[in-house]
Order: C-alpha cells, then structure tokens, then sequence
C-alpha cells in the first residue's frame, strides 16, 4: 500500500469516526430533550457551574432549585415573565424574528445592541449552556432551541423556564424565589409580586427583589401595563 493509499484510508477512518461521533452525540441529546418532556430537570448548566466556580474560589454558596408543577405556579407569574420577556411566545416557533430585526436595526441606527433571545432559547441556555459567548455557543443554543419547540408544547417550555431562570444569587425557579422572597407559595404570588419576580430577570445578580432599585419599580410597573394590555389570563389560555 503506498503512502497516498495509506493517507485516504486514515482520512476516511477519521470522517467515519467524527461520523459517528456527530451521530451520538445528536441521538443522546435528542433523547435528553425528549426526557425532559415529562421529567423535572435535576438541575441546570448553569447551577452546575455556578456551584462548581464557588467550590473553586473556596467559598461554597447554598443554590436553592426546587421544581414546582405548572399548575401549582401562578398564573401571574406566567404572564409576567412574557410579558418581560417575549410576548410573541405563543406565535413564535422558537426564534422572533422580527425582535432580531428590530434590535439589529436599532444597533445600526446607533442604539445598544440589545438582546432579543425567547424564551424557548434561554431555556436551551439556562438546560445546558456554558456562559462565555462565541459562535459556537450561538450554533449549540440554536441546534437546542430547535429540539425543544419540536419536542415540547408551549406550557412545558414555559413551565421549564420559570422553574431554571435565576431570580438572584443561588435562587433559580420561581419556587425558591417565592418562599425566599416573599414566604409564600408560588400559586399565592399577586401582579405586583409576579411583575418585581419578572423584572429582575435580564441581570438577577444586579437586581435585587428585596432591595429595588426606582429602575426596577420603573420595570415592574412597566410589566403590569404589559400584562394587561396582553388580555390576561385570556392570553395565558392561548398556551
């Protein structure tokens, strides 16, 4: 066998072997998804690294994640967050569009670039992303948010994302924020609760519900406007 031969036999040895690499990884993450269909996740990428970077600094920090059935949340809290966060959540196939187009636009124009992920991609971030941004991880958040809106309905991804966003340091789920906060049961949080939960969301190591700033009152009234003028529960039944 010469040398040429040689070199063509290991080049599709190695295409094989990336081959069936690329297809495992594919199969496992699809049965993943489709587990977490109907099983609570155990925790998140983000609990995971957040404990994992305490540890290392030396100073172990308590993560409080408690799951808590969608029937068992406030439906306030529900609308709150899309209306904070994606009021196109129930039109959008997992990407809204015209949010990415509007805030390239604005950037263009001389505006911030502001960000426009729903929340079915900030699912597959809180699932099972790593914090440092690159394209890679734009393509991975992509490929997961893709497998979530065909594999999941609406109210599971919504019942996800309030049970893995972080509402302050070490609080992830509405659960743990409503008992940490407020001492109540999530199905006993009110609007006004359901809006300063929500309003903390785009920076919670920022923001803080027990200490709010006028900015976040800003935001929390903000999103009590917003909850009505989406219909209320009537849009919540649209889910």
């Amino acid at each position: 066998m010469t040398l040429r031969e040689k070199l063509k036999n290991w080049q599709i040895t190695l295409l094989y072997g990336l081959w069936r690499v690329g297809l495992i990884l594919v199969a496992g993450s699809v049965f993943v998804v489709l587990v977490m269909r109907w099983l609570p996740p155990p925790s998140t990428s983000f609990v995971f690294q957040d404990q994992v970077r305490s540890w290392l600094n030396g100073k172990p920090k308590a993560v409080h994640y408690r799951w808590v059935n969608f029937e068992s949340i406030s439906p306030h809290v529900a609308l709150a967050v899309i209306a904070s966060e994606d009021q196109r959540f129930a039109q959008h196939a997992g990407f809204d569009f015209d949010a990415i187009q509007s805030a390239v636009s604005e950037k263009l124009h001389g505006g911030r670039l502001r960000g426009a992920s729903t929340i079915s991609q900030q699912v597959a971030k809180n699932l099972f992303l790593w914090r440092t941004q690159s394209f890679v991880r734009k393509g991975v958040k992509a490929y997961f948010t893709l497998l979530i809106e065909l594999l999941w309905n609406k109210r599971r991804i919504l019942e996800v994302y309030l049970n893995t966003s972080e509402f302050g340091p070490g609080i992830y789920g509405v659960g743990a924020a409503s008992r940490h906060y407020f001492h109540k049961k999530p199905a006993q949080i009110g609007p006004r609760q359901a809006a300063l939960l929500a309003a903390v969301l785009p920076n919670p190591k920022r923001l803080h519900v027990q200490q709010p700033s006028g900015y976040l009152r800003f935001r929390q009234n903000h999103i009590l406007r917003q909850m009505r003028q989406l219909g209320g529960q009537k849009y919540m039944d649209m889910l």
